[in-house]
């Protein structure tokens, strides 16, 4: 398996890294993207990347920390350029937590979606309560590939991000027992474009929801997918991982041919 998007670059999992790795790899996640936010975790994840071979990392700056540190964009071309830097994320729009600086959100997203151009690599993007000022932006951009990370909202976009070519990043929420919506997106994605994910330390699946997540448990939202969709787990998990090899094309692992 395969944890496309997880924080071990930060606290509290950094702080517990060795056990955490070791922990996943006994449960077969056998590969992690540690996903950046800001400098630090940016930093911190090539830092991992470089100790583990297990893991490889994302750069970007999160929606939230816009107001709190200024992009970077000549660092951040400049870390693409590291053999295990996969992606340009955690990008995007976050109108839940702060409305009032939308403008310099979708400035900062614009500007790191052309540097991932740019630097040939896919985009993570976070939407929260802001699917459609996303679309309105990722449209005008037909080569841009990416993953839309944990999408749990409006599925009547679901089409059209699809359509775009984009990915949608399945977590923990789909084993929730409310969880009408993501499970909806879960049956409606096609198989082709389904990633599996943690964003742990968040969000962690049943039956540890409320606890602190880790890429370990990636094993119950994969488990779940493929309850939704009628296969098997070494279906599901041949199917994401093939998934993410083809978005992810600077990760060295070998597609899952057979059973």
């Amino acid at each position: 398996m395969i944890d496309t998007h997880t924080h071990i670059n930060t606290v509290p999992l950094l702080s517990d890294i060795d056990n955490i790795v070791s922990r996943a790899n006994k449960n077969n996640v056998l590969h992690m993207i540690a996903v950046g936010m800001n400098k630090k975790a940016n930093q911190q994840g090539i830092l991992l990347s470089e100790k583990y071979p297990c893991i490889y990392a994302a750069i970007g700056l999160h929606p939230s920390d816009v107001n709190d540190e200024q992009l970077d964009i000549e660092q951040l071309e400049q870390q693409a350029k590291h053999n295990k830097v996969v992606a340009i994320g955690e990008i995007g729009i976050d109108l839940y937590w702060v409305k009032d600086n939308f403008v310099l959100q979708k400035e900062v997203f614009i500007k790191q979606i052309e540097l991932a151009l740019s630097v040939d690599l896919p985009v993570i993007i976070h939407s929260r309560n802001s699917a459609n000022e996303i679309y309105d932006i990722v449209e005008n951009y037909p080569s841009l590939r990416g993953v839309m990370h944990c999408y749990s909202e409006n599925v009547e976009l679901l089409d059209k991000f699809i359509d775009l070519g984009f990915y949608i990043g399945v977590g923990g929420i789909v084993t929730f027992k409310n969880a009408k919506e993501v499970i909806e997106i879960a049956k409606k994605t096609p198989l082709d474009r389904l990633l599996v994910e943690t964003d742990a330390p968040y969000l962690a699946p049943v039956p540890y929801r409320g606890k602190t997540n880790e890429p370990a448990y990636t094993a119950y939202t994969l488990s779940k997918l493929a309850e939704i969709r009628g296969l098997t787990i070494a279906e599901m998990d041949r199917i994401t991982t093939d998934n993410t090899v083809r978005l992810f094309t600077k990760m060295n692992i070998q597609k899952q041919t057979s059973l």
